[in-house]
């Protein structure tokens, strides 16, 4: 009959109901997530049928997101908003720091209920499979393995590089620089070309040279990795990557500068094995070994290791940590960056935009019955002091300070600020050191000193102290050099070890720093009186073990 309602079934009813009770049950929800709002102060949204683009959502990785239930929703280019399911996480003010540190951007948090994140996190399957979130690149065993039989020298891989695309372009820089041991990657935009350059055991090495037209892929495709913004190339900016490489991780620090011609990259690698080394690998002999094994046993007081930037002083320090490390033992330490994690130790990050400095941390780590604390970097008058309080009061503290030497070190407490009559009874010993090259035992072989060096040599090994435990003839010494092999790329050298002096404490280097006349060449005069082996003398023995060469000492030390 023309008209006639269509009868309504009974399956056609329990539909209709369901779907009235689930939606019920949802503005229910949303009401329960408007008032959690209310409670932490935050604003709320519902983000059913709200248009969010693939830029703002590549803002949190898919993963992060998961981990987190939080997820960008709005993005202009300048601010963004996070909308989270718990806003009581600590990681979602981290999370709305960092990205607004990458972004160079204001952000906001916005409560969100679980259907409004389900809803969002179901677009990341529609997002392309290539995302500027990408944080690591693999490289994989056989990736190494082909880098090693094939290439030989860096002309090789200079001629490896011409005609492939700009990724395979970083991977192989990347292995290349993995496989030769480099600490750092640079790459230089100049006028006409593009400079790549390794540094390998502390020493720059051009290996590559690339056309300039490459540089904006080049550029673009690190900075993707590192998380950086693609467009910003007139102020610097700094990020992180992973690299995934024979089944261990490399954490990659990411440093970009503008410059005449584009801009210089720096990409330092951190390998976890370099916290590795043991107190007892460090290259310290003899007397000054016992002296400083004597010094880490008790349990309280100061160590200072100085030096200059990149001569290993945090890898000593680490490696003291690392004879401390044990259970019954609570190590704190402040760092700036941190560089590697050590399992079973506190490490805490100085945040001078958060006004969490050096001397701030150091007042809370105090009230965390600490047994032994590391402070990165003695650098101003409240930092000292407070260190100084720490290692009078019962505190094994290590820490750095920038000096040539270790004589230089108190004459650097004291122009701070420090006070002589506590300086002296809470220092237990300076180590002063420097890093050198290795000779590559395959292309060992021994050499004649011209005159001048060789002179040189005995005046330096001559002023030893004459109880020194080392006896040497003068007249009958053995010095090596590396001749260059394709197995160290033609440079002689491979690996590095330290060379040092070790000044510990005693009655009359305290009466010349509590007399108030201290100066860096007493200091340096006692503690040699007092048997002190210097850098210069304790490399030089190393270099008559065939351990390293002359040339060495000398680029380094006196």
């Amino acid at each position: 009959m023309a008209g006639q309602i269509p009868a309504i079934t009974p399956e056609e009813t329990k539909e209709k109901f369901e779907a009235k009770m689930h939606e019920l049950a949802l503005q229910e929800k949303e009401k329960e997530t408007e008032r959690k709002a209310a409670f932490f102060g935050l604003p709320c949204i519902n983000l059913r049928g709200f248009p969010i683009s693939p830029e703002a959502l590549q803002l949190v990785s898919e993963e992060q997101a998961k981990k987190l239930q939080a997820v960008c929703f709005f993005y202009s280019g300048s601010e963004f908003r996070l909308g989270t399911v718990d806003p009581a996480l600590p990681e979602i003010k981290e999370l709305v720091f960092q990205i607004s540190e990458r972004i160079a951007g204001q952000g906001a948090i916005y409560v969100i209920s679980e259907e409004s994140f389900r809803r969002a996190f179901a677009l990341y399957e529609k997002l392309p499979k290539f995302r500027p979130t990408i944080k690591g690149v693999v490289i994989t065993e056989e990736d190494l393995e082909k880098f090693s039989s094939e290439l030989r020298s860096f002309q090789e891989l200079q001629e490896r590089l011409k005609g492939v695309s700009v990724t395979d372009v970083v991977t192989l820089l990347v292995a290349a620089a993995l496989q030769s041991k480099s600490s750092d990657i640079h790459i230089e935009a100049e006028e006409v070309e593009i400079v790549v350059r390794f540094r390998i055991d502390g020493v720059l090495q051009i290996v590559s040279k690339l056309p300039k037209t490459d540089w904006a892929k080049v550029a673009s495709r690190i900075k993707l990795l590192a998380g950086l913004k693609i467009n910003i190339i007139d102020r610097p900016q700094d990020g992180r990557f992973t690299i995934f490489a024979a089944g261990e991780k490399t954490d990659v620090r990411v440093s970009t500068v503008p410059t005449a011609y584009g801009e210089s990259i720096v990409m330092r690698l951190l390998r976890s094995t370099a916290v590795g080394l043991q107190f007892e690998d460090l290259g310290l002999r003899g007397r000054a070994y016992e002296q400083l094994k004597r010094e880490v046993e008790r349990p309280n007081g100061m160590i200072v290791t100085t030096g200059p930037t990149g001569s290993g002083k945090t890898t000593t320090l680490y490696a003291i940590l690392n004879k401390l490390n044990d259970p019954e033992t609570k190590i704190i330490t402040l760092e700036d960056p941190i560089e590697y994690k050590l399992a079973g130790i506190a490490q805490s990050q100085i945040e001078a935009s958060k006004d969490y400095t050096f001397a701030a941390g150091l007042r809370s780590i105090l009230r965390q019955d600490p047994d032994v604390i590391m402070v990165g970097e003695i650098r101003d008058l409240e930092t000292a002091d407070i260190t100084i309080q720490a290692a009078l009061t019962g505190h094994l503290v290590l820490s750095t300070i920038h000096t040539n030497s270790a004589a230089g070190a108190i004459p650097r407490f004291l122009a701070l600020g420090a006070k002589p009559f506590l300086l002296a009874p809470s220092l237990n010993a300076v180590i002063g050191q420097r890093l050198v090259r290795k000779i590559h035992e395959d292309c060992k072989e021994e050499i004649q000193l011209d005159e001048d060096t060789l002179k040189r040599v005995k005046e330096v090994l001559g002023a030893m102290p004459k109880d020194a435990e080392y006896k040497i003839d003068l007249g009958d010494m053995k010095f090596y050099r590396g001749r260059g092999c394709p197995k160290c790329f033609d440079l002689g050298y491979k690996g590095r070890m330290g060379i040092y002096e070790i000044m510990t404490m005693n009655k009359e280097l305290e009466g010349v720093i509590l007399s108030g006349k201290v100066s860096e060449y007493v200091m340096q005069e006692i503690a040699v009186k007092n048997g002190m082996i210097t850098m210069a003398q304790d490399g030089l023995l190393k270099a008559l073990d065939g351990i390293t060469t002359v040339e060495e000492i000398f680029s380094v030390a006196e």
